[in-house]
């Protein structure tokens, strides 16, 4: 009895096996996922694949996703925009294809259209001349579909400095612009042979200036919004000639008419017509 109960009672105790944690578990896991991650990034860095974000300004920035050449620079890829435009870079094309149907042929300087460079719009306009963070910037030509060119300078996209503008009229306008306007002093050679030199304003004739008529008459004098408005002298080809107030073009106020006999008129005028003369 006691032999069977020594089998019984004496029996060794099993060896439990030891279960791995569930922490270690994950931790394993996880290692695992990031290697594998610094493999494909490795594996794609390699190929020369890249990820590149510019802030351009607070509310601007340009994103590119796609290969680079060996400067760095994107080759191949998509460019994105804050404002929702986007692009295909391919260099293979010597071209970067824009959603909005612009295509560009230059360089790109931190994802930015900087230098030399051409630039077709969707609505036909061309422009080929120099950019400069993205924009026409510096001098070039802009041809528009119309047939009006403009050759100068550039700032922020727009007109601004000096430069000539040929209307497809065959009228041409040299002189100074700002904010894509005429502004300043320039000369304006109309198609009809008539001339004008002198001042603008937001595009219009505005502060001195000297029109020629092709028929030989002559005005020198002031200028509002496009009109002859202040004190002038208009001069016509038969040699009369009118000095003194303006209003809408018109003869209005005090001035004084001369004839080429010597004879001269001096008193008011309304409406282009003496009202009254002054006396001695």
């Amino acid at each position: 009895m006691n032999q069977a109960t020594n089998r019984g009672g004496n029996r060794a105790p099993r060896k439990k096996k030891k279960k791995r944690s569930f922490a270690a578990v994950i931790i394993a896991i996880i290692l695992a996922a990031v290697l594998c991650l610094a493999g494909l990034i490795a594996v794609v860095y390699a190929s020369g694949i890249r990820y590149i974000k510019v802030n351009v300004t607070e509310d601007l920035y340009v994103k590119f996703l796609g290969k680079v050449d060996e400067n760095g620079k994107p080759y191949k890829g998509r460019l994105i925009y804050s404002d929702g435009v986007s692009a295909d870079v391919n260099l293979d094309r010597e071209e970067i294809s824009y959603s909005n149907g612009d295509v560009y042929t230059g360089g790109l300087d931190n994802l930015l259209k900087n230098g030399e460079g051409q630039i077709i719009y969707a609505n036909g306009d061309t422009y080929v001349g120099t950019f400069a963070n993205d924009l026409i910037s510096g001098t070039g030509t802009y041809t528009y579909v119309s047939g009006d060119v403009y050759v100068g300078m550039f700032e922020d996209g727009v007109k601004s400095g000096t430069g000539t503008y040929t209307f497809a009229d065959g009228s041409v306008y040299e002189g100074e612009f700002s904010g894509d306007k005429k502004n300043g002093s320039g000369e304006y050679r109309y198609a009809s042979g008539d001339v004008y030199i002198g001042s603008y304003t937001d595009d219009m004739k505005n502060g001195s200036g000297i029109y020629t008529w092709k028929n030989g008459d002559v005005y020198e004098g002031a200028y509002i919004n496009d009109v002859r408005s202040g004190i002038g002298t208009y001069t016509w080809a038969s040699g009369e000639s009118y000095t003194g107030e303006f209003k809408d073009n018109i003869l209005s106020g005090a001035g004084t008419y001369s004839w080429p006999s010597g004879r001269v008129y001096k008193g008011y005028f309304e409406n282009g017509i003496i009202i009254r003369a002054e006396t001695p």
